[in-house]
């Protein structure tokens, strides 16, 4: 499975609506970083990289993009996340390209790591190696 879309409580208020993340209970693991983008241009696009320990859980917290997740085994897989009471989960050894950003958006990533500059694989060309090598 290339990826897969958790949805997470969403609490309707009359005030406005809630959502909460919460480790090991709808993400299923310990989150030790959080980061967001924000402000992408138009036509940019962010990712462009697997991770060899880091497992992912994206969140389009406001706005639109789209994510498109290839196992370098000649899968490929795009999703539209657009709901802020949704993710989609990340597994390792799984590269990632979030694009189509809309005006606005702000794309929250829960990770189960901290930042390790060698768990990227950050050239596709040595991704589609290590997904070999990873069969």
């Amino acid at each position: 499975m290339l990826g897969e879309i958790l949805e997470l409580p969403k609490i309707c208020d009359l005030r406005g609506n809630l959502t909460v993340a919460e480790q090991m209970r709808n993400v299923p693991f310990e989150v030790k970083r959080v980061y967001w983008t924000y402000d992408v241009p138009a036509g940019e696009s962010r990712g462009g990289h697997a991770h060899k320990e880091c497992v992912e859980f994206i969140i389009a917290v406001s706005g639109s993009f789209t994510v498109t997740l290839d196992d370098g085994h000649g899968n490929c897989k795009e999703f539209h996340l657009n709901h802020p009471w949704q993710g989609l989960m990340v597994k390792t050894g799984i590269w990632r390209t979030l694009e189509d950003f809309s005006s606005g958006a702000v794309c929250l990533v829960l990770a189960s790591e901290l930042f390790n500059e060698n768990d990227y694989i950050r050239e596709y060309d040595d991704f589609l190696k290590y997904a070999r090598c990873s069969r």
